[in-house]
């Protein structure tokens, strides 16, 4: 078999491509890569128009099972040329349909994405919206990976495992979320201040007591930081 040889694009993602093309703005495209910072080109193709042609594209081909989905979503995340491309991707795993197909074993192609994505449009999405219902779904399988991810040179990884708890209310890991928090305590990448803080207003809901006190108990939290955790205490 030839290096070069990939496999017959599933012909969702020809749809989803050529609809893209279709609804492009190119005025859009450049306000939307601007205000993103990307180096990856856009559409210019807003969320509700996505959706809508997403779930066009699903009606019209239907995907058969985990498998299926996993081969769609590689190939519109790694063949992207256009930044809608991944939204598409990972608003597929998001499909109430699809949701059910995805378990622990996902976490390696979702780790692929945070760090391919490197930005926080992705991976704010993919923690708290993927990565986080695995771990609650998972614990014993994915709190060891989330823990190898708390002092990963990847920042986006690191970001990942402060905020990925996000949702998980009452059921958030107390202990996993402290040692996430304190091992970036001094970081001073914006990202992850910012995602310390998101993360502890998010928990103050929960226990406002214990928020209060990690603050007062950790004096080397960031002005951002503690700012953003105390927000509506």
């Amino acid at each position: 078999m030839s290096g070069s040889y990939r496999p017959p694009v599933h012909p969702i993602v020809t749809r989803l491509r050529s609809d893209l093309a279709a609804d492009a703005d190119p005025a859009a495209a450049t306000e939307m890569q601007r205000y993103m910072k990307s180096p990856m080109p856009f559409r210019g193709v807003a969320k509700p128009a996505r959706e809508r042609l997403l779930k066009a594209a699903v009606t019209a081909h239907p995907l058969a099972d985990a498998t299926a989905l996993g081969e769609v979503v590689r190939e519109l995340w790694d063949g992207a040329e256009f930044r809608e491309e991944r939204y598409l991707a990972l608003s597929l795993t998001g499909l109430r349909r699809h949701q059910p197909w995805l378990d622990a074993s996902w976490v390696p192609l979702l780790r692929h994405w945070i760090v391919t994505g490197s930005w926080w449009d992705f991976t704010d999405e993919i923690a708290s919206r993927r990565v986080g219902p695995l771990l609650l779904a998972n614990p014993g399988t994915v709190r060891p990976v989330i823990r190898s991810w708390v002092t990963d040179p990847d920042r986006w990884l690191r970001r990942t495992s402060v905020i990925c708890q996000l949702r998980a209310g009452p059921a958030t890991d107390v202990a996993l979320l402290t040692e996430a928090i304190e091992a970036n305590i001094a970081d001073p990448d914006f990202f992850l201040r910012k995602g310390v803080g998101w993360a502890l207003r998010q928990h103050a809901r929960v226990d406002p007591d214990l928020v209060r006190r990690f603050v007062d108990e950790h004096p080397g939290l960031s002005p951002l930081s503690r700012r953003e955790a105390l927000r509506h205490i």
